[in-house]
C-alpha cells in the first residue's frame, strides 16, 4: 500500500518527482509499492499531463491528448485498463482506407501505395547509413503524393519531414495493433493517481543539489529529497522552466533542444440534429494534394462526432486563430467531401491548443536530424540524485503514453537501486 506522503515542507522525502503525467505517476505507484516516502509536485491543477479527457455537451467523453493505446497487444497499459474495469475499443483504425472513403481509383490507390511503400523502404536503409538526415530528403522529387506523405508525418510526428529525424524514426518500435478506451485515456490516468500522494497546482521554480538533500523550491513551500525525479517535457527543460543548482550539463540542455515537441491539435465537432448515416470509426482527408489538411474520424466509438486532427504548421496556424478557426477550416475540408448539407450542421464541442499550453508548449517529441542519440542523453541520471523520465526518454516508444509510463517505471527501478 501507498504511504500517505505529508504536506511539502515538513520532512525529508525518499523521492521528490516533479510532474503527475504518465511518467510521474508510474514512478510513484512503483516507489510507493516498494515502501519509499514519495512526493509528486504536479503544476497542473490536475493530473495527466498531456493525457486529459474532458466531457461534452452530448455526454461523451473525449481526449483532447494521448488517445490511442498504440501497440496495444504489447502496452503495459492494456492489461492496467483491463484490471481496472476499463472498456476497451479493439476496433483497428482504418487509416489505410482513407483514399477509398474518398473515391480514389484503382490506378491512384496503386500509385499511393508505390509511392508510400518506396519512401519508407528509403527512410529504412538511410538509417542504417552512418549520418542521419532529413526524412524530407528522401522524397522523389515531384512526386504526386509528396504532401500525402508530409501530411502523415505531421499526424503522426507533429511535424514536416525536412525537421525529422530519419535515424529517430527508425528506431520507433510499433506492432501496429492501435485501440481505444471508451472513457478516455485521461480517465485512466486519473484512475491510476489515485491514493498518491500528489500535490496540484504546484510547480516547482528551483532545485538545489549542493547539500546532503536535494532543496525544491515550490508554490507552495520547500521540499527536501534525497532523489528527485523530474519528468518534465522536453520543451520546458530546454526553456529552463526550473532552475536547477548547479545548472544542468550542457549536454543535457542541449538533448532537450535536439527533441523538441511537435504539434498535433484535435477539433471534435458535433451535428446538429440527426447523425447522418456514415460508416462508424470512418476516417477521411481533407485532401490528397496538400500538406496542410486534416485527417478526419466520423463517428468515433459509433458516437454523433466527428473528431478532426490536424498537425505540424497548420495546426499551429490554426491554434492562433482559435476554435472558430478550426473548425470554420474543417467544415470547409468536409464540405469537399461530403458536401455543405452536412458540414454546414456541425457544432465545435471541444478542441485541444497544446503549443499555448504552459505546461506543455506542444503535443509529443521528435528528434531534430542529427539528434538521434539524444533521447538517451536527457534520460541520463545525474550525480546518482537527479534522474529523469517522460516519453521523450524513451528509447523505442516515444511519443506515447506508455513510453513515458516505463520511462517513468525505469526511473523508479534506477532510484531504488541507488538508495540501496
Amino acid at each position: 500500500m501507498a504511504r500517505k506522503a505529508p504536506a511539502p515542507g515538513v520532512s525529508l522525502y525518499d523521492t521528490a518527482i516533479i510532474g503527475a503525467g504518465a511518467a510521474g505517476i508510474a514512478a510513484a505507484r512503483r516507489l510507493a509499492e516498494h515502501g519509499l516516502a514519495v512526493i509528486v509536485l504536479e503544476a497542473r491543477d490536475r493530473v495527466g499531463g498531456r493525457a486529459v479527457t474532458v466531457g461534452t455537451a452530448g455526454g461523451h467523453p473525449v481526449d483532447l491528448g494521448c488517445e490511442w493505446l498504440h501497440s496495444a497487444d504489447r502496452n503495459i497499459l492494456t492489461p492496467l485498463a483491463r484490471t481496472l474495469g476499463f472498456d476497451v475499443d479493439e476496433r483497428l483504425p482504418d487509416w489505410g482506407t482513407r483514399l477509398i472513403r474518398m473515391g480514389a481509383s484503382e490506378a491512384d490507390l496503386r500509385s499511393w501505395e508505390a509511392a508510400r511503400n518506396a519512401f519508407y523502404e528509403r527512410m529504412e536503409e538511410a538509417a542504417q547509413e552512418e549520418a542521419d538526415k532529413p526524412a524530407a530528403a528522401l522524397l522523389e522529387p515531384e512526386n504526386r503524393w509528396n504532401p500525402l506523405l508530409q501530411a502523415i508525418s505531421t499526424w503522426a510526428n507533429g511535424v514536416e519531414l525536412d525537421r525529422l529525424s530519419v535515424q529517430d524514426h527508425d528506431r520507433y518500435d510499433d506492432s501496429g495493433i492501435n485501440w481505444r478506451l471508451r472513457e478516455g485515456y485521461g480517465t485512466l490516468f486519473r484512475r491510476l493517481a489515485d491514493g498518491l500522494p500528489i500535490h496540484l497546482a504546484c510547480p516547482v521554480r528551483h532545485v538545489d543539489r549542493r547539500g546532503k538533500a536535494v532543496v525544491l523550491e515550490t508554490a507552495h513551500g520547500t521540499v527536501h529529497a534525497a532523489t528527485v525525479l523530474v519528468t518534465l517535457p522536453s520543451s520546458l527543460l530546454a526553456e529552463g522552466s526550473i532552475a536547477f543548482t548547479p545548472p544542468l550539463p550542457d549536454a543535457k540542455i542541449a538533448a532537450a533542444h535536439g527533441l523538441p515537441l511537435g504539434l498535433a491539435n484535435k477539433l471534435f465537432l458535433a451535428f446538429d440534429g440527426a447523425a447522418p448515416d456514415l460508416p462508424a470509426d470512418s476516417h477521411v482527408l481533407g485532401s490528397t494534394r496538400r500538406m496542410a489538411t486534416g485527417s478526419y474520424q466520423i463517428r468515433p466509438h459509433g458516437r454523433p462526432i466527428i473528431a478532426a486532427y490536424f498537425g505540424g504548421e497548420l495546426a499551429r496556424a490554426l491554434e492562433r486563430g482559435g476554435a472558430a478557426s478550426m473548425a470554420g477550416f474543417a467544415r470547409e475540408e468536409l464540405a469537399a467531401v461530403f458536401g455543405t448539407s452536412l458540414s454546414k450542421h456541425l457544432i465545435p464541442l471541444a478542441n485541444s491548443a497544446w503549443s499555448s499550453d504552459p505546461w506543455a508548449r506542444g503535443s509529443y517529441s521528435f528528434a531534430l536530424p542529427g539528434h538521434a542519440g539524444d533521447r538517451a542523453v536527457l534520460a541520463a541520471a545525474i550525480d546518482r540524485r537527479l534522474f529523469f523520465a517522460g516519453e521523450a526518454c524513451s528509447p523505442h516508444f516515444f511519443s506515447t503514453a506508455h513510453g513515458a509510463f516505463e520511462s517513468g517505471l525505469a526511473a523508479a527501478d534506477e532510484i531504488m537501486e541507488t538508495q540501496r
